[in-house]
């Protein structure tokens, strides 16, 4: 089974993603409630799949983005950014997001990310 790790500050956002996944048959999930601790858990654990909002504290998707872009044992660890921000779906495709979901995030289409990237 897919691990995929839920990076978002809202923890309502979280939970909904948490029960989207869970209802697409995916039960291994890991949040992280930033980008800082998003890559602490990654460089701990084989992750599978990133669902990574772009405006956080601490680190933004963005940054954490092209850090793991940078990192020859993280770059090919899909990830698809969640916005609102319809303007950073260029910057982050070109930094080499998968996919960018604008929220509020539909079942359907989360599911086809999912089922692409998995």
């Amino acid at each position: 089974m897919s691990k995929i790790l839920v990076v978002d500050d809202d923890m309502i956002n979280r939970k909904l993603l948490n029960v989207l996944l869970k209802k697409s048959g995916y039960t291994d999930i890991i949040e992280a409630e930033n980008g800082k601790e998003a890559l602490a858990i990654i460089q701990a654990e084989p992750i599978d799949m990133v669902l990574l909002d772009i405006i956080m504290p601490e680190m933004n998707g963005i940054d954490l983005l092209k850090i793991l872009k940078k990192d020859e044992k993280l770059k090919n660890i899909p990830v698809a950014i969640l916005t609102t921000d319809d303007t950073k779906k260029t910057e982050a495709l070109k930094i080499g997001a998968c996919n960018v979901l604008i929220k509020p995030i539909k079942e359907p289409d989360l599911k086809a990310i999912l089922s692409q990237n998995l």
